[in-house]
């Protein structure tokens, strides 16, 4: 199934992050911990329509590697879990 997002959001598959203690353990994807705030971009929509009936441009694109904040909207689609995100919630392109 392909995913069309509307507006400024951008569909994002979350990249796993290898959790450890300050001595090295390594701490289970089960653990009660933070969310992830990385991850890859499947998709992006066309942009925000602006007051002046213009379309904001998106600085991401599928395949870019952001860092996000807060908690995005989780989606299941054919047993693959995504979040969706705004544009104003992404901080950083990882390169």
């Amino acid at each position: 199934m392909n995913l069309k997002p509307l507006s400024d959001n951008i569909i994002v598959k979350a990249l796993a992050k290898e959790e450890k203690t300050k001595s090295g353990i390594i701490l289970p994807e089960t653990m009660d911990k933070e969310k992830s705030d990385q991850g890859e971009v499947v998709a992006v929509g066309p942009g925000k329509v602006l007051n002046n009936g213009n379309i904001a441009i998106m600085t991401v694109k599928p395949g870019d590697k952001v860092l996000y904040k807060g908690w995005p909207e989780k989606v299941k689609i054919d047993e693959q879990e995504y979040q969706v995100i705004s544009q104003m919630d992404v901080l950083a392109i990882l390169e």
